[in-house]
């Protein structure tokens, strides 16, 4: 399954540099994000490296989830794809 990156989490006056929100194109409500929390995710980057996470909470009413990445995540992901293991 794929998932969109959305946008950093942030607030404010701070960015969370590895924690993202991301959109998942068969959820649209809560009900459906919540299916997706505990599974792993995997973020591969231009360079080949793959930078392993895991889906933490839904984020909102609309079907986007909170994901927490083991290191800081790149400026260049916004918009890319993840894949959902």
């Amino acid at each position: 399954m794929i998932a969109s990156i959305v946008s950093f989490r942030r607030s404010v006056n701070h960015t969370y540099g590895n924690q993202m929100i991301l959109f998942i194109e068969n959820s649209n409500n809560r009900e459906k994000a919540e299916k997706f929390v505990g599974k792993k995710l995997e973020y591969k980057t231009e360079s080949g490296k793959i930078i392993k996470g895991e889906v933490t909470a839904p984020h909102g009413n609309s079907g986007n989830v909170l994901a927490k990445f083991e290191t800081g995540m790149p400026g260049q992901s916004l918009g890319k794809t993840v894949n959902i293991l």
